[in-house]
């Protein structure tokens, strides 16, 4: 079956088109960060015209690059939540439309159930159970997978993502959007040895996140500190140090609580490299395995759309003509296949 992915959940337009026989056979990204530059995030209607604009354009260049046509497709599968609700409507509103006048079954897909079927996109697969940390700009969770949509909730945010709270801290630095990636670039700079930053919520049992306080520490080091390349950089370094470590500790734990041995590591901020060395040894320490999208995938894309559809489809779901979105979706509501 060959399945179109529509990713429109927020500020990045993703199509891709996947062969469950052949694999992924086209993938198209368009990226809104020039749009929003100016305004230091994303704006919620921009996004939303941006994806009216670039959706079908995006669809047309992903089935030229497939070498298909519409009529070699057997299904659509389109970001239905989390995300903005404008923006998911684009998508929705395309996806099932075209599936309607394409007679071929549309699928609403979870986006968070997206990032964490992407490592599956590699050669080296996954096997189930495992431990997935799924870390984004609007997610930081913990979640033990037995399968596709057997989803236990081990742990999450109380209030800041990890991404949000790097998007944060990089403007207090007053590095441009997208800060995330750029705080990351400059702590590559920075000296480990001259700040120290607390490891939150690391002291007490249990597997919940916080990344508020440490992104008011990062706010008072800044306000405190010289105006300095280096200490920014030093500051910058302090920052993703204290987020990889807890990060790292939480893991460690969810590991030893369950007793498995896999962990798979999907978002936007599993593209950190900091954060990928320091799993990669935690996991060679204790005999296990861990599991990364590709770079590419690490952030929202159609690719891991069209699996997450594709395996759904192959199981028998289907929508119906109503079109809906979910901005807040919990994970552990899905059905398992």
């Amino acid at each position: 079956m060959r399945v179109l992915g529509i990713e429109t959940s927020c500020d990045e337009t993703g199509i891709a088109i996947y062969d469950t026989d052949s694999g992924l056979l086209a993938h198209k990204l368009y990226s809104q960060v020039k749009l929003h530059a100016d305004y230091g995030g994303v704006v919620p209607e921009l996004a939303s015209r941006d994806h009216v604009r670039k959706t079908l354009p995006l669809i047309e260049a992903a089935l030229d690059e497939a070498g298909i046509t519409a009529a070699d497709l057997g299904g659509v599968a389109y970001t239905a939540g989390p995300g903005l609700i404008g923006a998911l409507l684009v998508g929705a509103c395309i996806g099932r439309s075209l599936a309607l006048g394409w007679q071929i079954p549309a699928v609403a897909v979870h986006h968070m159930e997206g990032h964490l079927l992407a490592p599956m996109l590699e050669d080296d697969v996954p096997a189930f159970p495992f431990i997935a940390l799924l870390v984004s700009g609007g997610h930081t969770q913990l979640v033990r997978v037995d399968g596709i949509g057997q989803y236990q909730l081990l742990g999450e945010s109380v209030d800041d993502a990890a991404g949000e709270a790097f998007d944060k801290t990089a403007k207090l630095l007053g590095l441009d959007y997208p800060g995330g990636p750029r705080l990351a670039a400059l702590a590559e700079q920075g000296r480990a040895d001259r700040y120290q930053f607390p490891r939150p919520m690391t002291d007490r049992p249990g597997l919940d996140f916080s990344f508020s306080g440490l992104k008011t520490h990062a706010a008072n080091t800044i306000a405190s500190a010289d105006d300095s390349p280096q200490t920014h950089a030093d500051i910058a370094r302090a920052f993703q140090d204290a987020v990889v470590d807890t990060l790292v500790i939480k893991c460690r734990r969810a590991l030893d609580e369950t007793g498995l041995k896999r962990l798979v590591v999907a978002g936007g901020v599993s593209a950190n490299k900091h954060l990928r060395e320091k799993l990669h040894q935690f996991a060679d320490k204790i005999g296990g395995q861990v599991f990364f999208p590709r770079n590419e995938f690490c952030t929202d894309n159609g690719a891991m759309i069209a699996f997450a559809g594709a395996q759904r489809l192959l199981a028998g779901e289907h929508e119906s003509l109503a079109i809906r979105t979910r901005p807040r979706w919990p994970l552990t509501e899905l059905t398992s296949v």
